[in-house]
């Protein structure tokens, strides 16, 4: 019996999903597997993530003789025991599993702007010297409002 590790296909319609599975070879391409070895899901957003294998037994079905087909030589060469990828495939699976942040969506647009917001307090001495200068008008300014409200008048 000729074995291959191939893909099942699974999910539903623009939605695929894959389970690696070791196949007899005459055995259609959604049949009955011999064993699932792993899932390929290509709706994982990270790239890496997307292929999760049972090493141990793609190891013993490669070691008795299974031939993977071309998709799944690529997976294995990569995501299997010895692949090229494992550090990487590793941080995205990290990436997935740490809880998603959202920022914080701040005061709404479409309010309008609040046109008197409260002052800060100021310490005692500063308000005081502040109330000083109030009160007082410039010497400037006093003679200049005098003459503008004579010539109003005539």
């Amino acid at each position: 019996m000729a074995v291959r590790i191939r893909l099942k296909k699974m999910g539903r319609t623009h939605r695929p999903f894959y389970r690696i599975c070791a196949f007899d070879q005459n055995t259609p391409r959604d049949g009955r597997p011999i064993e699932e070895l792993g899932t390929y899901d290509t709706s994982v957003p990270e790239t890496d993530a997307r292929a999760i294998f049972d090493r141990e037994r793609v190891d013993y079905w490669l070691s008795v003789g299974a031939q993977p087909s071309e998709k799944c030589a690529v997976l294995i060469k990569k995501y299997g025991s010895q692949g090229t990828h494992l550090e990487q495939q590793q941080q995205a699976l990290d990436r997935l599993a740490a809880p998603k942040t959202v920022p914080s969506p701040g005061a709404p647009a479409s309010l309008p702007k609040k046109a008197a917001e409260p002052q800060p307090e100021q310490p005692a001495a500063e308000a005081s010297a502040a109330e000083e200068t109030a009160e007082a008008p410039p010497a400037a300014e006093a003679p200049a409002a005098a003459e503008e409200s004579s010539k109003s008048e005539e």
